[in-house]
């Protein structure tokens, strides 16, 4: 009887550990730059697989990456209007919330935002990265330097603390044995992460000066106006940003030339001939 392999797929299709090479073949086969493994035993897989997310998990730096140099940038935010009396408390079915992403590159400015009722402000805050993401991979291109910028220290740590790393290794739940909140769109979160070569979170102040976390604010606002209104709440809108390139070669200035002065004027010149007798009076 043949020895059973536990394959592990870091990145393809769908990642994760799979039972049989057909399960895994569906999700490499064709894949550009897939990456995948087979094993003896499940725990090799799985520490494969923690090993590798380790090492290529997007790391947040407080200060370290100038939004201006990097070709590619992702501003998210996810917000609520939680109608309930105590902070924290829970958010009620009416309940209006929103998501928005901002994503700048290329000379273009793709946005895009949507709501639902119900909703917590974390599972906005993780919309509006997946979105984002999607748009990246889909306008864009995975394999270029990505800085993400966000005011959710609860998104950023799930990924730079590798807690989601923690959460799939035990099927999506934490410590104590609850499932984690939002499981579905964390799964989705992951595979996209395992698609990008280089990418890093950067957190920064909600409703200060970054122009790109203000812009996605004030989107995901408009959203839940229009859910309020009972207006269509979705919008994606790509805009072509031409650099503007200014010159400094200046035109020479035209000159006028300078009117010529006669030396002597007609009644001179004849005074002059008189004199010689070369002119008659």
């Amino acid at each position: 009887m043949a020895k059973k392999k536990f394959y592990a797929v870091r990145k393809g299709k769908q990642t994760g550990l799979f039972n049989t090479w057909d399960e895994t073949k569906a999700q490499v086969d064709g894949f550009s730059g897939a990456q995948y493994k087979s094993f003896g035993t499940k725990a090799e897989a799985e520490n494969w697989l923690t090993e590798t997310t380790a090492s290529s998990t997007p790391k947040s730096t407080p200060t370290s990456t100038n939004e201006s140099l990097v070709q590619t940038v992702l501003y998210t935010d996810g917000g609520s209007r939680n109608t309930g009396n105590v902070r924290g408390g829970h958010v009620r079915g009416t309940d209006l919330a929103a998501w928005a992403f901002l994503l700048q590159g290329h000379n273009q400015k793709i946005s895009g935002s949507d709501g639902e009722k119900g909703a917590t402000n974390n599972r906005m805050e993780i919309m509006a990265l997946l979105e984002g993401l999607k748009a990246i991979r889909d306008h864009f291109s995975v394999d270029e330097p990505v800085l993400v910028v966000s005011d959710s220290k609860y998104v950023l740590d799930a990924i730079n603390q590798h807690w989601l790393r923690g959460w799939k290794r035990n099927q999506w739940r934490k410590k104590n044995g609850e499932v984690v909140a939002n499981k579905e769109l964390w799964i989705e979160v992951e595979q996209l992460l395992g698609q990008f070569k280089h990418l890093e979170l950067k957190w920064t102040k909600g409703h200060a000066s970054n122009e790109g976390n203000v812009f996605v604010d004030e989107l995901l606002n408009e959203t839940m106006d229009k859910m309020a209104a009972n207006q269509d709440s979705h919008t994606e809108t790509v805009k072509q940003s031409q650099p503007q390139v200014h010159s400094e070669t200046k035109q020479p200035e035209k000159k006028t030339p300078a009117p010529t002065e006669t030396s002597k004027s007609v009644e001179d010149l004849k005074e002059t001939f008189k004199q010689m007798g070369l002119f008659d009076n």
